[in-house]
C-alpha cells in the first residue's frame, strides 16, 4: 500500500513565500496607509486655505469700493462656496475706508480635519489688501 499526500514536493517553500509576502505586507500596509492620510489631510488643508485666502480678497475689495463691513462679509462668504458661514472670522483695519489708505481685512476660518491625523481642528488665516477708492 502506498502512502499519498496531499503536498507535492516543493509546496513548502511556496508557503513559506506567501507567509513572507503576509509578513512584509503587515509592516508596510500601516506606512502606506499614513502616507494616503497626510495627502488627503494636506490637500483639504491647502483647498481650505486657497478658499480662505479668496475670501479675504472679495471682503477686502468690497470694502475698499463699498466702506461697509456688512457687505464685506456678505461677499467674503459668497467667494468662498462650500464653507460654513458661521465658521468665519472677520477683522478689518482700519475700520472705515478712507481715500488713498489701504484696506486691509484678515478672514479666519475653523473647520474639523478630515483624518484626524494632525488634531480634530484646523484653522486657517487668509489676508486680503486693496486701496480704497480705487
Amino acid at each position: 500500500m502506498t502512502r499519498s499526500t496531499s503536498r507535492t514536493p516543493g509546496s513548502r517553500a511556496q508557503d513559506r513565500e506567501r507567509g513572507a509576502a503576509a509578513v512584509e505586507f503587515a509592516l508596510v500596509a500601516p506606512i502606506l496607509l499614513a502616507l494616503v492620510g497626510g495627502i488627503v489631510e494636506f490637500s483639504h488643508v491647502y483647498n481650505l486655505q486657497i478658499s480662505v485666502t479668496q475670501a479675504a480678497r472679495e471682503a477686502a475689495r468690497t470694502m475698499a469700493v463699498q466702506n461697509d463691513q456688512g457687505l464685506a462679509r456678505a461677499a467674503a462668504v459668497a467667494g468662498a462656496p462650500g464653507l460654513t458661514p458661521a465658521s468665519f472670522g472677520f477683522t478689518f483695519a482700519p475700520g472705515t475706508c478712507a481715500a488713498d489708505v489701504i484696506a486691509n481685512v484678515t478672514v479666519t476660518y475653523t473647520a474639523p480635519a478630515m483624518t484626524g491625523m494632525f488634531g480634530n481642528t484646523l484653522t486657517v488665516t487668509g489676508v486680503g489688501a486693496m486701496q480704497c477708492g480705487g
